[in-house]
């Protein structure tokens, strides 16, 4: 760690430089390179830096103490060696994930598919009630929503429905939710008051719009409808909804937010590109796989991950064991008391997996 740490100051050094410079400005494009990297070495060197000063409090105390003989004064600094050496401890940990770095794709946007799954029209109305939820939340964050697709009910329950959720760091927020949402609650129709559970499906992929994924047309099957989603008389007049079927995966894509048949199947083959690469990444490349293993639960589809129990008032994360106690809160889009949990555990695992 102590040579990453001296490399990573001799290059943050030599950045600092390079902006001292008087024709930095010229180039535009290579200042804010520089700027951008000089700006992530920036914490890494301010935290080597406070334990720089952590080590030689610690080193004083020690000494202190050693030739010491008064009571009180020994008592003081055994009480600053231990203290030191605690934050020494902690200052270590943060700087060892600092050093590991982001996960790649943290600050791609998200495309994010929400499925109703055992229950029937429970189970499509708990989907909805949890894209109210990730809406809610985007909103928040300062992340903007675009609906790619939905299939609703009769009873304002969606048996699935596509997102697209654009904005800086929308990919580091958001995955952790991709698995198996339970629920359990009275339903409305339920006249005898028994409690019921469903479960929706929620599935989070970076946007991958800057990757270089050949697609054969040959293997793309597109099939156009009309769309029935929102849209006023526009609805049902024109064939603009885009199907698109990848032959050789078998994965498939749907887009109807657009007026335009064009700008549907321009979204639709980016979701695509999207898709495959994960697809591909995930089949072929064992290290990839790894990688997702040693994140907080595997992402998959069929993982349960979180109970929602409406009677108890309860929000339960099954992979970190955290419960809440302010359902509604959460429904309206404060996730945070769960997804911050979830992020240290992530780093958990990556501190061990590197070790």
């Amino acid at each position: 760690m102590i040579e990453k740490l001296n490399s990573i100051r001799a290059r943050y050094d030599e950045l600092s430089a390079e902006l001292l410079k008087p024709d930095i400005f010229s180039d535009a494009k290579a200042y804010a390179r520089i700027a951008k990297e000089h700006s992530e070495l920036a914490e890494v060197v301010s935290k080597a830096d406070a334990l720089e000063k952590l080590k030689a409090d610690y080193e004083f105390a020690s000494k202190s103490l050693e030739t010491e003989t008064d009571p009180e004064m020994r008592a003081m600094f055994e009480e600053e060696v231990v203290g030191a050496k605690s934050k020494i401890e902690e200052a270590e940990n943060e700087i060892k994930i600092l050093l590991l770095g982001k996960d790649e794709d943290d600050e791609k946007n998200v495309i994010m598919e929400i499925r109703g799954g055992a229950g029937g029209e429970e189970a499509a109305l708990f989907a909805a009630e949890l894209k109210r939820m990730y809406m809610f939340f985007a909103e928040k964050n300062r992340l903007k929503v675009e609906i790619i697709d939905e299939n609703a009910t009769e009873l304002g329950g969606i048996k699935e429905c596509s997102m697209r959720i654009v904005g800086s760091g929308a990919y580091s927020l958001l995955k952790f939710e991709s698995g198996v949402h339970r629920v359990q609650r009275v339903p409305d129709t339920e006249s005898q008051g028994r409690v019921h559970t469903s479960t929706v499906t929620v599935a989070v992929l970076p946007e991958h719009t800057d990757v270089d994924i050949e697609i054969n047309e040959k293997d793309l099957q597109i099939d156009t409808y009309r769309s029935s989603g929102a849209g006023g008389q526009h609805v049902n007049k024109t064939e603009s909804a885009i199907r698109m079927t990848h032959l050789p995966t078998g994965i498939v894509v749907t887009c109807q937010d657009e007026r335009s048949q064009i700008k549907n199947r321009e979204k639709a083959m980016n979701i695509m590109k999207s898709k495959l690469y994960d697809y591909y990444q995930s089949q072929a490349d064992a290290e990839y796989a790894a990688k997702r293993k040693s994140q907080v639960g595997t992402g998959d589809r069929s993982e349960k991950i979180r109970t929602y129990n409406f009677p108890q008032n309860r929000v339960t994360d099954h992979r970190v064991n955290v419960s809440i106690y302010s359902l509604e809160d959460f429904m309206n889009g404060d996730l945070m008391p769960i997804i911050e949990p979830l992020k240290i555990a992530e780093q958990a695992a990556r501190l061990s997996a590197s070790e």
